[in-house]
């Protein structure tokens, strides 16, 4: 466990995570960083979009206008692409939770977690309160959040046990990002840093793997507890300090900020499904391209994993949840329709019994030397037999999406565009994407992208 020290005054590592924080100028972040920020935010708002047809989005947006209504002094931020009104911590509460529901989203392998959505929903309540914020500003947030939530991520996995859920450190990044556009100083930051990491759920990842709700990846607590952070440390609420900041036994995730960009090295899903999935049905595509296959050919398939992925659901699931945290089901689907999309983890392809199938012929194997690869690697292999006898393998299979290779612009963009255009209309979907793709030039405002997102 992380060892507890006594802390009067911040270590001298603090000076420079602060200023780093608060100050680091726009124009040092290397261009790619900055690039690479512009379209994991596209790819995130086009998740956010499709997200609003689950039911845990629908909830969590009406328990926010319920509950977490803004005083009559406070900012106030509309719900994007529904735009009614909560407070700041509110409407991170509801857009990370419907975010956080349809697991799409980007990530760092040795976090074994997400940080972008948490960071988005954020930024998006952050610039709510802004009188103005521009895209560079914003894209320059959104780096300073995914540098400083994936060393919290680091640092605690290094110094803890127990496998927590992203929520339990991408809360820091959403501090870390408020800190910056309100303006904070260093004490205050120091405290926000301390509440939002005193406060994150440290909820255990493999509890809710084997029991899928809408809980999640525990990020649905960790962006508000973040955004609530600054908020309370800005009216002068003290925190402890930050364990995975300022302790001695996590110095070692900190020694490369502002030299090695964390920011750069993510993967972004194809598909809405765990990540340890992935490589499973990158597996079964390549096997159903090469051979030409078909349901009714297939007698069995046998996925080859690490730990963690054979700990996914081999069942037919029963709700959207059950179906993103499995592994037969996506599987399945990928050999039956050749993608694993949206509809593939609603309720609505439940019933399809050419899927129920192909589930039910499906079982994990833990392969050892597979497993001795993760986290830093994610793979994975397919072994299907067929009716006629043959057997065929994928051998073992990387999954898509990244850290190498990236997924290119236009691979980015693709996918926005099928995500959004689930449930936007062409015009819109275009609009947005314009607006995402233009936050680098000098004239452009976060807040207009605002607009066209809350906009009905």
């Amino acid at each position: 466990m992380t060892k507890t020290q006594t802390l009067p005054n911040p270590p001298q590592s603090y000076e420079s995570i602060s200023t780093f924080i608060l100050s680091y100028p726009q124009q040092k972040i290397p261009r790619k960083t900055l690039q690479t920020a512009k379209l994991l935010v596209l790819d995130l708002i086009g998740v956010l979009a499709a997200a609003t047809k689950l039911e845990a989005g629908l909830i969590a947006r009406n328990h926010a206008v319920n509950h977490w209504a803004a005083g009559p002094s406070a900012p106030a931020a509309r719900l994007l692409f529904d735009g009614r009104q909560t407070s700041l911590p509110g409407f991170s509460f509801a857009m990370a939770t419907q975010l956080d529901n349809l697991d799409a989203h980007d990530g760092w392998q040795p976090s074994r977690g997400h940080a972008g959505a948490a960071l988005l929903p954020a930024l998006c309540a952050f610039a709510e309160g802004c009188e103005e914020l521009s895209g560079q500003d914003a894209l320059a947030a959104m780096v300073v959040g995914y540098e400083i939530a994936y060393r919290a991520a680091a640092a605690l996995h290094s110094t803890v046990e127990d496998y927590h859920t992203s929520g339990a450190w991408n809360s820091l990044g959403c501090t870390a990002m408020g800190a910056r556009l309100r303006g904070l100083d260093k004490t205050q930051l120091r405290h926000a840093l301390g509440i939002a990491e005193y406060h994150s759920p440290r909820s255990q990842m493999m509890r809710e793997i084997a029991n899928p709700t809408m809980l999640h990846d525990g990020t649905g607590w960790g962006a508000p507890t973040g955004v609530y952070a600054v908020l309370v440390a800005e009216d002068g609420f003290k925190g402890a300090p930050a364990a995975t900041i300022e302790f001695e036994d996590a110095a070692g995730a900190w020694s490369d900020l502002e030299k090695n960009w964390l920011t750069t090295q993510q993967y972004i899903k194809p598909y809405p499904i765990c990540r340890w999935a992935h490589a499973p049905i990158d597996a079964a595509l390549k096997l159903r391209e090469e051979y030409s296959l078909t349901s009714d050919m297939i007698e069995s398939v046998s996925i080859e994993t690490f730990e963690y992925s054979a700990a996914l659901s081999v069942d037919v699931p029963t709700t959207t949840s059950r179906a993103q945290y499995a592994i037969a089901w996506p599987v399945a689907a990928a050999l039956a329709r050749g993608c694993v999309g949206v509809d593939e983890v609603l309720e609505t392809s439940f019933t399809d019994a050419e899927l129920i199938a192909l589930t039910q012929k499906t079982n994990t194997v833990v392969d050892a030397e597979i497993d001795a690869s993760f986290p830093e690697h994610r793979l994975a292999r397919v072994v299907i037999t067929l009716n006629d006898g043959r057997i065929l393998d994928s051998g073992i299979t990387t999954a898509s999406g990244g850290p190498d290779p990236q997924p290119t612009e236009e691979e980015v963009v693709k996918k926005y565009r099928d995500y959004a255009g689930s449930a936007l209309a062409p015009a819109r979907v275009q609009q947005i994407e314009s607006a995402v793709l233009s936050l680098d030039k000098d004239n452009a405002s976060f807040k207009d992208l605002m607009d066209l997102m809350v906009a009905q």
